[in-house]
């Protein structure tokens, strides 16, 4: 699909990293914070986040998911390894992957056929939605998370230099 699905789902991939090294330290206890209007806890949410990634990779022509939105809480530092794998093959699969192929699959509502540059942007879409969910609850705790815009992306990678500043 080219370069931009590719540092998009780059992008995918530090944002999941950052989150999940922020709350890498978190108690269980903290790992249960939830906020009006979220998902669920953080806990909850990351593993929703996580794993429909997985589902995403598998519907494009990757591996089975290893863990399901409903499975057991693995520990952040697990969660840590399935986010680099899943976020590695999407990176993979949006740089060969055709946006007008077509998958056909079963679902809840039956036999359906989806557009596979609809699930990849599905999966950008999925990410930010629930990563601001996690974001959201840090903030109504008083945790602080960074800056997780594209920009400190740039800044993180070395695609955003400041050349000289200003006095």
């Amino acid at each position: 699909m080219g370069p931009f699905w590719i540092e998009a789902f780059r992008y995918n991939k530090w944002a999941n990293l950052h989150l999940l090294e922020v709350c890498a330290p978190f108690t269980d206890e903290q790992l249960q914070l939830t906020a009006p209007g979220t998902y669920g806890s953080l806990e909850r949410t990351l593993m929703h986040l996580l794993g429909a990634e997985q589902r995403y990779v598998q519907r494009l022509g990757g591996d089975e998911p290893r863990i399901r939105s409903k499975s057991d809480f693995p520990g952040v530092s697990a969660l840590v390894e399935h986010a680099r794998r899943s976020s590695d093959d999407l990176i993979t699969l949006a740089g060969r992957t055709e946006p007008d192929e077509f998958i056909e699959e079963e679902d809840e509502d039956g036999r359906v056929r989806i557009q596979s540059g609809v699930v990849l942007i599905q999966a950008l879409h999925h990410g930010n939605d629930h990563r601001t969910h996690i974001c959201t609850i840090l903030g109504h705790h008083g945790l602080a998370y960074g800056d997780m815009d594209v920009w400190a992306y740039g800044e993180a990678v070395g695609e955003v230099v400041v050349l000289e500043k200003r006095r």
